[in-house]
């Protein structure tokens, strides 16, 4: 899989474990870190990926308070994982609790990372920013390169 894209709404089972959707079982079959996103979501990263992201972070100024409390946050709260064969992986209490996942889950493709959402946040979240995305235009300041 090139990246990870789409929208998925899988559940947590009662044992607050995760059925990753099957489209992404692949990339992920030889492990994942799951750790805090930002905007109360969580990051799931094929491991690969999530060494690259850490080494990166490693080059940052640590003069920082922002970068070190990042980069703390990001590492204490990494969960290295393993799917089962039924594509599931637990997210432990304390990831489950920031981000507020109960039952209900979105999970959005985000290039080289899955987002986990509790579904009713994911919701709220795109009521927010859709008006702005859909007044983005051609003529306008660039938000993303390219487009």
């Amino acid at each position: 899989m090139d990246e990870f894209l789409g929208t998925h709404t899988p559940r947590l089972d009662e044992k607050g474990r995760l059925f990753l959707p099957a489209r992404f079982r692949g990339a992920l079959a030889d492990g994942l870190v799951v750790t805090t996103g930002q905007e109360g979501c969580l990051y799931v990263f094929p491991t690969a990926e999530f060494r690259r992201v850490s080494a990166q972070m490693q080059s940052a100024s640590t003069s920082s308070k922002q970068v070190r409390d990042f980069v703390r946050v990001f590492r204490a709260s990494a969960h290295p994982d393993v799917p089962d064969k039924q594509g599931r992986v637990t997210v432990p209490v304390p990831l489950r609790r920031y981000a507020g996942l109960d039952k209900d889950c979105t999970v959005i493709g985000n290039g080289t990372r899955l987002e986990v959402w509790d579904t009713a946040r994911w919701e709220a979240y795109l009521e927010e920013v859709m008006p702005a995305y859909s007044a983005y235009s051609a003529g306008s300041e660039e938000v993303v390169p390219g487009l």
